[in-house]
């Protein structure tokens, strides 16, 4: 078998039909979905069990009440797959991305994939955002700035070397993501970005503001093992990520204070690298700066994604 497709999946009745309807119109045809519940209490295993009667391909495991990053290394674990394709359940994927990522893994010399994300709210066909792919090999140093992949979504890796590199750590909420790309780059395997829109992002609002001290220490934990590898973020790095938290914050309306306090931040450490290119870094500051002076719901409309 190809790829095996690892979905963890905590009360996710409401998003999770679209998301499988995302792999069953996938164009490339060898594949399985391992669902792993993590302790559902809503429909979770009823939906994932009437899909798998209509597709032999999806799996309903358990593995209940440990956490994203367990239940990823749980399915893994389980995998008959070549290569392993992680997918949120709340995120939809493009009908072709199976097929450009069978082609790339026997063409490009690469480990890991990845594509382009497009940003969506309520309607997954208006994209006001789409990510970037940087043209090569992905370094430890760009990994510590505004990591590429950007979401579980959007990564395969071969099923070997995801064993090899060890898996998530499941003691890790936030950054576990970023902490396990650095260990895979650390150990010399190649991560690269293919050019193409392949997962479409639910951009749910969630509290950042409550989240920032999670996040920055997981943060840390990311940091001590890029310094295992001999690498330090550097101003550029830190400002890169102030800039990445500062439009998180404006775009699930966070609180203009907030957006504000990480953007002069993360100008202060390294100015250029925040504001270049400039319809990313000039923007954000701009949008940073006057977001406190702009009403709620305009915040909402000028800032959704």
């Amino acid at each position: 078998m190809r790829f095996t497709i690892v979905i963890p999946a905590y009360n996710a009745a409401e998003t999770l039909p679209a998301t499988l309807d995302s792999l069953t119109a996938q164009g490339f045809a060898d594949w399985e979905a391992l669902v792993v519940d993590d302790g559902s209490s809503d429909a979770t295993r009823a939906l994932v069990k009437e899909a798998a009667q209509a597709d032999s391909r999806i799996v309903l495991l358990v593995n209940p009440g440990k956490g994203p990053s367990d239940a990823r290394n749980f399915g893994a674990s389980r995998a008959r797959g070549q290569i392993l394709a992680f997918c949120d359940a709340d995120d939809l994927w493009q009908a072709d991305k199976l097929d450009g990522l069978a082609r790339a893994f026997d063409t490009a010399q690469a480990d890991a994939l990845f594509g382009q994300i497009g940003f969506f709210n309520e309607d997954p066909q208006t994209l006001s955002t789409v990510s970037t792919v940087p043209a090569g090999a992905v370094t430890v140093q760009m990994l510590l700035g505004e990591n590429p992949v950007c979401t579980m979504s959007n990564l395969a890796v071969r099923a070997d070397v995801f064993a090899d590199v060890g898996g998530f750590r499941a003691d890790m909420v936030h950054n576990e993501d970023l902490e396990f790309l650095i260990r895979l780059v650390g150990e010399g395997f190649a991560l690269r970005g293919i050019d193409r829109l392949h997962v479409r992002y639910r951009a749910s609002i969630g509290g950042l503001s409550a989240d920032l001290d999670r996040m920055q220490r997981g943060r840390a934990e990311a940091l001590k093992t890029a310094r295992r590898y001999g690498v330090a973020p550097d101003a550029r790095a830190e400002a890169v990520h102030m800039r990445y938290l500062a439009r998180r914050a404006l775009r699930l309306d966070q609180g203009p204070d907030i957006a504000r306090r990480l953007a002069l931040q993360g100008m202060r450490l390294a100015p250029r690298a925040f504001l270049m290119p400039p319809r990313r870094g000039v923007a954000t500051a701009g949008a940073a700066l006057i977001a406190p002076c702009l009403p709620a719901a305009l915040r909402r409309v000028l800032f959704a994604h």
